[in-house]
């Protein structure tokens, strides 16, 4: 990783191509992407360089995604296929095997620092500031593998968006410092947010595990309810890929109010509220802040009255 980091300063500094030149007619490098965060991320690193075809779309669930024969025909007439990995999508792997793909394949998430629950990984690695630039590294070097030729104007890209990336990280950690660690207590429909938790020391609870096809059993519903009740949680968030009967059935049980909607692993539509990962990320922990904001306030009211 050092060496690669190296590399790509000293790019930058030969580089005299700004990212805004139009690019001439040149390679384009044919591009399957598996799910919607992707996407963006290569849409952002490619530019006019890349063609995208991407499997699973805004607001939809990779977990449950069944394919298409259009799925299998992108992929064959693919030059990369990037995916999540880490178990996220392993239907795009079958579906690589069974149509003999040879050409370059990457797991976006090669080399982040994962985390494990009852032996098994979490996929949703995207959401963590640290892992996204590792997954924005891991693009960039495959572009520049396919098509050295353009390795400025894919680094001057990787250097954009890994600074927008960071000045966004320092903004909205300022937000979640103002809270109380004591009171960063959250539910959501399943468990994809333990990578932010882990970033912004915020605890994430959820009905249901790492994978959306599971089911919780009454036991664990009832559990989950007496902890909100317990803990006076009051920060309950639907996701825009979940059924929300769950969540509207515990909000109902426990009397708090559902916060909104979170962006856990799907962009939303182009004009809604998370249409880029930088948007996603803003929106979550800015709606994430202003629920447990509010609730640290009428708690503290309530205990000056």
């Amino acid at each position: 990783m050092k060496t690669k980091t190296s590399v790509f300063a000293l790019v930058v500094l030969l580089s005299i191509i700004p990212i805004n030149v139009a690019a001439d007619e040149g390679q384009h490098i044919r591009i399957v992407t598996s799910f919607s965060i992707l996407e963006d991320l290569v849409t952002e690193l490619g530019g006019s360089r890349a063609d995208i075809i991407n499997l699973v779309g805004r607001n939809s669930d990779a977990h449950i995604y069944q394919p298409k024969p259009s799925d299998a025909v992108a992929i064959a007439d693919a030059d990369l296929v990037i995916m999540n990995g880490l178990g996220f999508e392993g239907w795009i792997t079958r579906l690589m095997e069974n149509n003999g793909y040879s050409n370059k394949r990457l797991i976006a998430s090669q080399g982040v620092k994962t985390l494990i629950s009852d032996n098994e990984v979490d996929p949703h690695a995207w959401q963590s500031f640290r892992n996204i630039k590792i997954y924005i590294d891991n693009i960039t070097q495959a572009l520049i593998e396919i098509a050295p030729q353009y390795n400025h104007e894919f680094v001057r890209r990787n250097e954009v968006l890994t600074r927008k990336v960071k000045l966004l990280e320092q903004d909205l950690s300022q937000k979640i410092g103002a809270i109380p660690e004591s009171q960063r207590v959250v539910v959501t429909s399943h468990d994809a947010f333990s990578y932010l938790g882990r970033e912004f020391n915020i605890q994430f609870i959820a009905p249901v595990g790492f994978n959306t096809d599971s089911e919780p059993t009454a036991s664990d519903v009832a559990k989950l309810i007496d902890q909100i009740k317990s803990q006076g949680i009051k920060a309950l968030f639907v996701e825009n890929i979940s059924d929300h009967r769950l969540l509207k059935q515990i909000a109902s049980e426990t009397a708090v109010t559902i916060g909104g909607n979170l962006y856990s692993d799907a962009l939303s539509e182009d004009k809604g509220p998370a249409a880029t990962y930088l948007d996603m990320m803003r929106y979550n922990i800015e709606s994430i802040s202003a629920t447990l904001t509010a609730t640290t306030k009428t708690k503290a009211h309530n205990y000056r009255s």
